[in-house]
């Protein structure tokens, strides 16, 4: 129904309106985990909507319409990440690790030592890894809804999310 709406010319607005108040909250905590700022969240999150008001009468429905927000969120924070690298003339896992440090001066972060470490964990994995930990672990989301987002495999997600919980604890014990 709200799909219909949205690529209708009639109740755009108001559709689009619902779309925000529904996917805001998730799409930005799935963008924080990936970018760890605050601003830089909201910018990218912004991005993504005006992306979708734009793009949303080509959406054929191949699946679900938050599977299809979720990966235009993904996209656009690995991009964000890839071109805030490439201007600090860094690695993708330099950055990640700045991006960690950076998150204890962090006003919007509200979290122990426990969860500090359990950031710098979870970036010193590679970023495919760190996108299924934080999709599973923190959004809780199932494997099939991640397998859309990221068009891979439930296998493949369950190992690559087994391998990462498996570096996470590794890391915790010998830090």
């Amino acid at each position: 129904m709200l799909l219909i709406a949205l690529q209708s010319d009639k109740d755009i607005d108001k559709a689009f309106t619902k779309l925000v108040t529904i996917y805001h909250k998730r799409l930005y905590w799935h963008i924080r985990n990936m970018v760890k700022n605050h601003a830089d969240a909201d910018d990218i999150l912004q991005n993504v909507f005006l992306k979708v008001y734009k793009s949303i009468k080509k959406f054929k429905g191949d699946s679900k319409l938050y599977s299809w927000l979720y990966r235009i969120a993904t996209n656009e924070s690995i991009s964000f990440l890839t071109q805030k690298a490439k201007r600090y003339n860094i690695s993708n896992e330099e950055l990640s690790q700045q991006l960690i440090q950076n998150l204890e001066t962090d006003v919007y972060f509200e979290g122990n030592v426990i969860q500090m470490k359990l950031q710098m964990a979870i970036a010193s994995l590679p970023q495919k890894q760190q996108q299924v930990f934080n999709m599973k672990y923190f959004q809780e989301l199932k494997y099939k809804e991640i397998s859309e987002i990221l068009e891979t495999s439930e296998g493949a997600l369950k190992a690559s999310y087994h391998i990462a919980t498996k570096k996470i604890e590794a890391f915790l014990r010998d830090d």
